[in-house]
């Protein structure tokens, strides 16, 4: 390998550009397969870059550049040698030189464009193609980049060539040639879409914080350029009908977005944005564009488009079919261009060149069934059913199926309310007949299956459902969100139960998954009892099907019906439950809720009665002596079975008395434990209270909740278990597709284009942590952004010289710990920072990637070089040259003066908490979820507040509680507050947290605190201690072994050096201590009593000393004492049972749980009192 090294750098040395190019080919191959080729690039740099060389060989080097690593010394050399070639006569040389201006360094890229913009300016006027075709592509990729716009924030000068060059590059459009002409399409196409997605910078490594600034100029390059494509639009389109067909799909986008943006009125908000007074005529005259010129325009592009759906290319009719549904959404779009666009992206389905893109046409289709009319709709529906069926990836599928389960409720809701209006019926619009398709049936109707996709179906149709029962969001300025809004608006009418129309049919189509076999997995069919539970339970199916007469409205009496004949098909189902954890919980959803009174009593003795069938499965149920604890919760089932018989037999006679039968014989079991035993006492003295008292009989005992206390959680030792798991990532998979369709976070551009730029929202940089001491000669600050999508952390440094001196060249040297690595593997990153002027600040940042959960920091250090480049003169004295000591002494000498001085800083942490994100749970979950988390940590900690005077005062004002002073930096870290209880009366108070960390860890975290007076006051404001308990559950151990290994630091990211820790054994010394000092007040409160005068005891105790005194007489002697001593005792006790005592029993533990829950009955009580509610 040397030798081929070697041999290579001799072909670069020599000046034979065919050798030179051969050379540079074979670097590239080693480099492709993964060797170290710095040292062929240190030699190409030199003798390629910096030296005349061939248009061939300058860009092969430039390709060799971009594949390795060079430092800071080299990447000088490089842009030297691009200044030099940025004048070179042959316009190719100049072309190579200008393609890599896109991997210069950002730090260094501002001064290379000003000291070369007029280089740069006079590319764009050049005769030669090549060179127009490469100034446009680089600086297309370059200028949309955030670091440049940051950059262009800076520095006015530069901002003003920036944005003359974006407008050549929009004058290029038009450009005689067509490459350059389609590049320059490109080039603004990746201006618009760095806009809206900051696409470009995340792959560049770039995470900025966008301020007010950088939003304007990007927002100003913007408006422009869509104003250009909105006035030249028709000069465009018959510039990219000549160009070549393959070239053609460049066109499209920059097209479609300027033209949408103008026709929906959003370069209006972009014009706003950009804060440009200068430009106030030009948007005053486009702002008077009417409607009708706004919906010619699209209805242009639209006919510009529409042929090329027919064309050959698979690639060119799906940009075209995405972007005519881009435009189908606007104002005045009609469903004929998105019929037509999707029919055409449906036809790529089965060509054999397009097949890897499935994802993509079904993501594009179902985004927008929305924009098709209801006929349209229903007839897609189930070949796009049976498209998502066919899917791989499990994201691209579980949002397709959210997109159509949310538009099946929508047609169903639509046709209705049309029929409803005095609309023709159309056929096929109902839930029942949008899921008929055969293999779907299929699907649903089989036991087992190999294919998880009949869960998610059902899955995400429930929880479709639970999403329309919610209020439906407000309608923002999409067009997309809107329109589905409206519909839903439009099929429920804003009522409040029409949501339970559709539901109901969804029951209906589901109800065969309680019959599957899903190897353990129980997500799927608990969504669906929840659901059946909450339909039962709004229309009150236990009381029968109402009348007329009662109020009912015919639809709410069909509605019922079909609620009751689903509950008896259900019984029915239970002789087929393939899933033993399902027989109980399905027990318990028709026990509630289902109809004892409207049974037929002549059938009574048959065994196909419902309420027969009930009372067999609940003894299977008790009686089940297979249960394993893979297969079955016995606990948690014969928990539900009794539970559910005690509603029945409290609601029916007949009932009552199968069920009694039943009770005792378990009860007389050897199954039962003891528990079970008492249960079934009180529950048959309840049966038997309520058969006794029918007219008086408590409501609250047979009073339906319609809750569903199940959850495909499970317990901990059964956490790892693979029907547990699965269900797990089923459950986040369903409910992050869903949210993310129905609850959407709007991005924040859309904030910025709805709020008009309010400066609330923008994003605030964090503060800066200064990372030198007072006296050293260069100040140090650095600040961190973390970006969780890509998985990386950037540093961002300033650097300040504080020396009086100009240092010529400054190394900033950044090493990792922890699970920090750089992107390019290298073990510590260079950053060169030349001309440092005094009191001139310098900016610099590093971009890492984090592997996993750990602590991780990063260690800065500072090469400053005092006498860098300066030549050393010494004029103190002449030495002969022949005095070679002296001559080495001044090289020596100049060798010390050149050294650098290394300025070690502080590390800079990246706290633990940045590694979350919050996750959204329900207080229901999160409980059911807590016990199976396997690692678990606990620690103490305190804090002190003001307990009274002028700032408790004013924060109990505020409506904030004191006594959370210590915890209040909690709520901007990333987690989720899922729920709090305060008990004001002891100030105390829980609160639960969920997260989850970068890399799907889930971290659960409980706040115990308890208040305790401190003995110093501080000018009359009390302080008061609070001790509070964080438990930290944790899915797995390498979690809760982060947080344990430095429980202080922890405490310090959690609460901003809030709380402090406090050990066990401080802990416990402090609870004896506060007990000590208790006793001690007791005692002192006894000792000032004044203590009962009796002679008889004096007497006793005297005698009892004597007796104590005496006690080696004979054995008679003994006998007659201990009677004595006895008689003695016995007539203290007496005296103790007669009269009254001070003295309590209880333990301090006891007392203090008693006064615990007294003062939180005496505050529940308080908090009734305000709201006006009922405690039974």
């Amino acid at each position: 390998m040397d030798i081929l090294f070697a041999q290579i750098q001799a072909d670069l040395r020599s000046n034979d550009a065919l050798r030179q190019s051969g050379a540079l080919l074979q670097a590239l191959q080693q480099s492709a397969a993964g060797r170290d080729i710095s040292v062929i690039a240190k030699t190409a740099v030199d003798e390629i870059v910096c030296a005349p060389a061939s248009a061939v060989c300058k860009k092969l080097a430039f390709d060799l550049i971009r594949s390795s690593r060079l430092t800071s010394d080299l990447w000088d050399t490089v842009c030297t040698g691009i200044k030099t070639d940025l004048d070179f006569p042959d316009p190719d040389v100049t072309a190579a030189a200008v393609n890599i201006l896109a991997a210069i360094p950002s730090y260094r890229l501002a001064k290379l464009i000003t000291d070369c913009n007029k280089e740069i300016t006079i590319c764009f006027d050049s005769p030669s193609d090549n060179l127009r075709f490469s100034i446009t592509e680089t600086l297309g990729c370059v200028l949309a980049r955030d670091d440049l716009v940051t950059l262009c924030e800076n520095n006015v000068s530069l901002l003003d060539r920036v944005s003359s060059w974006w407008k050549r590059i929009g004058a290029n459009m038009l450009d005689r040639s067509d490459a350059v002409s389609k590049v320059a399409f490109e080039s603004v196409g990746k201006l618009f879409k760095e806009f809206e997605s900051k696409k470009m910078s995340r792959l560049a490594g770039d995470k900025l914080v966008d301020s007010e600034n950088s939003v304007a100029i990007r927002s100003n390059w913007v408006s422009f350029m869509v104003d250009f494509v909105w006035k030249k639009r028709n000069s465009l389109m018959s510039r990219s009908l000549i160009l070549p067909v393959e070239s053609f799909r460049a066109t499209v986008f920059p097209l479609v977005y300027a033209v949408k943006a103008v026709a929906s009125g959003s370069v209006e908000a972009i014009r706003k944005l950009s804060m440009s007074s200068s430009r106030g005529a030009n948007d005053s005259a486009l702002s008077v564009s009417t409607n009708a010129e706004k919906f010619g325009g699209v209805s242009d592009v639209v006919l510009h488009l529409a042929p090329f759906l027919e064309s050959l290319d698979p690639a060119l009719i799906f940009e075209v079919g995405i972007n005519m549904l881009f435009l189908a959404d606007v104002p005045g779009g009609k469903p004929e261009w998105a019929s037509a666009s999707i029919i055409a992206i449906l036809t790529l389905w089965d060509r054999q060149e397009f097949s890897s893109a499935r994802e993509s046409i079904v993501r594009a289709v179902v985004t927008n069934l929305h924009l098709l009319d209801l006929s349209m709709q229903a007839l897609l529906f189930k070949r796009l059913l049976l498209m998502v069926r066919n899917l791989r990836a499990e994201s691209d599928r579980m949002h397709a199926l959210a997109c159509i389960c949310r538009t099946a409720l929508v047609v169903d809701l639509f046709g209705k309310e049309s029929v409803r209006r005095g609309q023709k019926p159309l056929a096929g619009t109902d839930i029942v007949s949008l899921f008929e398709d055969v293999r779907i049936k299929e699907d649903l109707h089989t036991a087992t299956s190999k294919s998880l996709f009949r869960e998610e179906l059902v899955a995400s149709l429930v929880e479709s459902c639970f999403q329309l029962s919610l209020p439906l969001p407000e309608q923002r300025n999409s067009c997309m969100e809107s329109r589905v809004i409206g519909a839903l608006a439009y099929g429920t009418g804003y009522g409040a139960l029409n949501w339970t129309g559709p539901a109901l049919e969804v029951v209906e189509v589901c109800r065969p998954c309680v019959k599957w076999d899903c190897e353990g997995r129980t997500y799927a069919i608990d969504c669906y009892l929840k659901l059946l539970v909450r339909l039962c339970h709004i229309y009150d199916t236990r009381g029968g099907v109402k009348r007329v007469k009662d109020g009912a409205s015919q639809d709410q009496i069909l509605n019922e019906t079909r609620l009751q004949n689903l509950q008896r098909e259900l019984v029915r189902d239970l002789r087929q439950i393939n899933t033993p954890r399902i027989c109980a919980r399905l027990i318990w959803a028709l026990a509630e809720h289902i109809d004892l009174e409207g049974l037929d009593p002549l059938l009574a003795d048959d065994p196909d009665d419902p309420l027969n069938i009930i009372v067999s499965k609940i003894h299977k149920v008790l009686f089940n002596i297979d249960a394993s604890a893979t297969s079955t919760n016995r606990l948690e089932e014969v928990q539900a079975v009794l539970l559910s018989a005690q509603r029945l037999g409290s609601r029916n006679s007949r009932a009552g008395q199968l069920l009694s039968k039943e009770l005792e014989e378990f009860r007389n079991g050897a199954l039962a434990d003891s528990v079970n035993k008492h249960q079934c006492r009180l529950i048959l003295q309840r049966i038997k209270y309520a058969a006794g008292h029918a007219e008086s009989r408590w409501a609250g005992v047979s009073d339906a909740k319609g809750d569903y206390p199940f959850s495909h959680h499970k317990l901990t030792v059964q956490f790892y278990e693979v029907s547990a798991a699965q269900d797990r990532k089923l459950e986040g998979l369903v409910h992050k597709a869903i949210l993310e369709l129905w609850r959407p976070d709007p991005s924040e551009l859309a904030i910025l284009l709805s709020k008009n730029i309010d400066s609330m929202l923008l994003k605030v940089p964090p503060s800066a942590c200064t990372l030198t001491g007072s006296s050293d000669p260069c100040y140090v600050e650095a600040y961190h952004l973390t970006d969780p999508t890509d998985g990386r952390v950037t540093l961002h440094l300033k650097v300040l010289n504080l020396t009086e001196l100009e240092l010529n060249r400054v190394d900033i040297r950044v090493g990792l710990t922890g699970a920090l690595y750089f992107m390019d593997g290298s073990p510590q990153a260079v950053r060169q920072l030349p001309n440092l002027v005094s009191q001139d600040p310098v900016l610099s940042s590093v971009t890492v990637g984090i592997s996993h959960f750990e602590r991780c920091s990063l260690w800065v250090q500072v090469l400053y070089y005092p006498f860098y480049g300066t030549a050393y003169v010494d004029n103190e004295g002449d030495y002969a040259e022949e005095d070679a000591p002296i001559m080495r002494q001044r090289q020596s000498s100049k060798l010390e003066l050149g050294g650098p001085v290394i300025l070690r800083c502080q590390p800079y942490k990246i706290p633990l908490t940045e590694l979350l994100l919050p996750h959204k749970i329900s207080p229901v979950e999160y409980f059911r979820l807590w016990p199976s988390l396997p690692a678990i940590v606990e620690y103490t900690g305190t804090y002190t507040y003001e307990g009274s005077g002028f700032k408790a005062t004013a924060a109990q004002q505020s409506g904030y509680s004191p006594f959370l002073s210590g915890l209040k930096s909690l709520a901007s870290k990333p987690f989720h507050q899922v729920c709090f209880h305060i008990i004001r009366t002891v100030a105390g108070f829980q609160l639960c947290f969920a997260a989850k960390t970068w890399h799907g860890g889930f971290l659960g975290m409980m706040v115990f605190g308890a208040s305790e007076v401190s003995r110093n006051v501080d000018l009359g404001d009390e302080t008061t201690t609070m001790i509070c308990k964080f438990v930290v559950r944790a899915s797995d151990a390498s979690i809760t072994k982060e947080v344990e290994s430095d429980l202080q630091g922890w405490l310090d990211d959690l609460t901003d050096g809030g709380v402090e820790y406090m050990a066990e054994d401080e802990v416990k010394a402090s609870a004896a201590e506060r007990l000590r000092i208790s006793m001690e007040r007791i005692a002192l409160l006894k000792a000032a009593k004044p203590r009962p005068e009796s002679d008889e005891s004096e007497e006793e105790g005297d005698e009892e000393e004597q007796v104590e005194d005496n006690e080696m007489e004979d054995e008679g002697k003994k006998k007659k004492k201990k009677k004595r001593k006895e008689k003695r005792d016995g007539d203290e006790e007496d005296e103790k049972t007669k009269g009254p005592s001070t003295l309590s029993k209880l333990t301090a533990e006891e007392a203090e749980h008693r006064a615990l829950q007294s003062a939180v009955l005496q505050e529940w009580h308080m908090l009734c009192k305000e709201r006006d509610t009922k405690i039974y």
